[in-house]
């Protein structure tokens, strides 16, 4: 019986809550809401606390309290893990209060949103590289933060990310046979990301596609295609001599010095 009075009571309160909360809603007591709101953000109840300063806050825009009720509405959002609408506002506040209190912490926090939405590596990078951008911003204009390490570590894995995207993205043309599409893709991401731990297998790669590239060429194209694979074939070697790919890249070398010795016929003969 206490049990079923107990419940009886939570749910009136609850009622009760929902009806009060509700009222101030409809409510033009823009001090109440601002006082409630607060209230909601120390207990965690994100929603109800954004719902009142998107209320409140144009009210209170050119007050001493707009700073920090921005900041309130701001972290509200990041705490119900909406990084979009938070990330907007932590930009926002920025803009609006560039020598204020939580400037520097907005500061690393807006490029925190776009690392936190940022996808696997197979798809769009835009808030990747939205989030580089962003710690790279924070770090020049706050060398001394103690966030300093950590937008670092951030940075690094953000450019993992990268590298793997161009990685993926050129070996897609590899695999689809496109191999002209296939050479390019891969040099330009050799080229972008020299150090990439994926390089000796994009190498091989690219060294490949040039051979077959060459192999798939009319006759008239095919010996200063094969002369490129043979360029790159040296250029494999001196940067991978006991590379795992030696028994591939063997059979390249042979096969294109076996073309390039062969004299090209004379047009007209017999």
């Amino acid at each position: 019986m206490r049990v079923r009075y107990l419940i009886v009571f939570v749910i009136l309160l609850l009622v009760s809550s929902c009806g009060e909360y509700e009222k101030l809603l409809k409510s033009t007591d823009f001090e109440a809401k601002k006082v409630k709101a607060k209230e909601y953000y120390e207990k965690g109840q994100y929603v109800k606390c954004t719902e009142l300063l998107a209320q409140i806050l144009p009210r209170y825009r050119a007050t001493d309290e707009a700073e920090e009720l921005n900041w309130m509405n701001a972290q509200a959002f990041y705490g119900m893990k909406d990084y979009v609408m938070a990330g907007s506002y932590y930009k926002s506040f920025i803009d609006q209060f560039p020598f204020g209190t939580h400037i520097e912490e907005a500061s690393f926090m807006a490029p925190m949103c776009d690392f936190q939405i940022s996808p696997r590596a197979a798809l769009d990078q835009e808030s990747s590289r939205n989030a580089i951008d962003g710690f790279a911003v924070f770090m020049t204009r706050f060398p001394n933060s103690s966030r300093l390490e950590e937008s670092k570590k951030l940075t690094k894995q953000l450019q993992e990310v990268l590298v793997e995207k161009s990685y993926l993205s050129a070996k897609l043309y590899y695999d689809m046979k496109q191999y002209k599409a296939s050479i390019v893709a891969l040099n330009n991401s050799l080229k972008e990301y020299a150090d990439t731990k994926y390089r000796e297998e994009m190498m091989f790669l690219k060294l490949n596609s040039l051979f077959l590239y060459a192999e798939k060429s009319l006759y008239v194209k095919q010996k200063e295609r094969y002369q490129d694979t043979l360029d790159d074939y040296f250029s494999f070697m001196e940067e991978f001599p006991e590379s795992k790919y030696s028994k591939e890249v063997n059979n390249i070398y042979q096969r294109t010095n076996k073309f390039l010795k062969i004299e090209v016929p004379v047009s007209g003969a017999e």
